[in-house]
């Protein structure tokens, strides 16, 4: 039995930055939810009308099923200076969906007996404070503050240092893991470490103006305008990916596929291991892990300025949705504090149409 621990949730300053913009100016961010359309078209349709209630410049958003991508297209502009569409192979900065796809790598180690999540973490060189001893497994599922285990307090600052872990564990950077376990093995062609950040760029081998030419340009939006914002030069395992929703979702499929973690493995990370509000509402490893009307959701989301993202994984559907925007609005309209993935519009549309309704999905574009 899990414990019911009090909760925090602690985004870090670029949300509170977001909140400060907000009031000083910046168009008024309020929650965007649409009734669900009838049909994909009505489906494209409802979650445009989103970005545009929202003020995004520029949305991607693919669905995989059952070992494919069966949709996905993009919204608005990647690059609203020179008018470039955002398309489904645009590279976007996913913020901390990062953590999700660093949980796989950090897992594999697991796997390996490379790490044990019952370690003191100390053990990697790690030092943090505490009422106890903080093992890999509380930083990994957000308890390691107070009494160790026991409160869920949502801490970006401390997940980096799962880099440090596998640093020690291998030799070998997050960076250059993720390269050789996934992107590699996928062949993904977006997906990238920071592109600001050349010697964790550099390890994927892909030529960097090619690359960065792709990148969706970051924005916010001040006194109803839009405006450019600088990228966030940060790469760890809590944030600074480069992805394209289509990538994203070809590294969801070979998760389902079982082709980086066993089963056992994967259900470890994918499992509750503390109650955030309730036994409804819970954390994984590196996974919000969310029960909705009997349907288990697994979903993270990502939020910075000039950044914004999310994947819902709904297992026993073998579906995944993924979303990713060039402002921070598309996470930062709702209240990702509940740890409600239902309480996001785009959210709320994918499982309401998808996952508890039967509307079709067509074949990939």
């Amino acid at each position: 039995m899990i414990p019911r621990p009090r909760s925090a949730f602690r985004i870090g300053a670029a949300v509170t930055t977001a909140l400060v913009m907000t009031a000083c100016g910046e168009t008024s961010l309020e929650p965007v939810t649409v009734a669900p359309e009838e049909g994909l078209q009505g489906f494209e349709a409802s979650l445009d009308s989103i970005r545009v209630g929202l003020g995004i410049p520029g949305l991607a958003a693919a669905i995989a099923q059952n070992g494919g991508i069966v949709w996905s297209r993009g919204f608005g502009l990647a690059d609203v200076e020179r008018s470039k569409p955002a398309t489904d192979t645009t590279s976007f900065y996913v913020a901390s969906v990062t953590k999700s796809v660093a949980a796989i790598v950090l897992m594999q180690l697991v796997e390996e007996g490379l790490v044990n999540l019952d370690d003191p973490i100390s053990d990697y060189g790690v030092n943090l404070e505490a009422d106890g001893v903080i093992t890999v497994q509380h930083v990994f599922n957000h308890t390691s503050e107070g009494n160790p285990g026991t409160m869920f307090r949502y801490n970006g600052g401390r997940y980096i240092k799962l880099g440090n872990v596998m640093l020690e564990a291998t030799g070998a950077t997050f960076a250059e893991l993720l390269v050789q376990r996934i992107v590699q093995p996928l062949g993904l062609r977006h997906t990238a470490p920071d592109v600001e950040l050349l010697a964790d760029f550099y390890v994927t081998g892909l030529p960097r103006q090619a690359f960065l030419a792709n990148v969706a340009m970051p924005y916010e939006l001040v006194d109803g305008q839009v405006v450019p914002y600088a990228r966030i030069r940060h790469f760890s395992p809590a944030a600074g990916l480069v992805t394209s929703v289509r990538d994203l979702a070809r590294i969801s499929i070979a998760l389902d596929a079982d082709q980086f973690l066993d089963p056992a493995t994967k259900e470890i990370m994918l499992s509750p291991s503390i109650e955030i509000n309730g036994p409804s509402r819970t954390y994984g490893l590196g996974w919000f892990v969310q029960t909705y009307e009997g349907v288990k959701l697994e979903w993270h989301f990502g939020l910075a300025l000039g950044h914004s993202s999310f994947i819902i994984r709904a297992p026993e559907q073998g579906l995944t949705f993924v979303a990713v925007a060039n402002t921070s609005r598309l996470t930062a309209a709702y209240d990702m504090g509940a740890s409600d993935i239902m309480m996001t519009g785009p959210g709320r549309l994918f499982v309401e149409s998808y996952v508890l309704g039967n509307e079709p999905i067509s074949l990939a574009r």
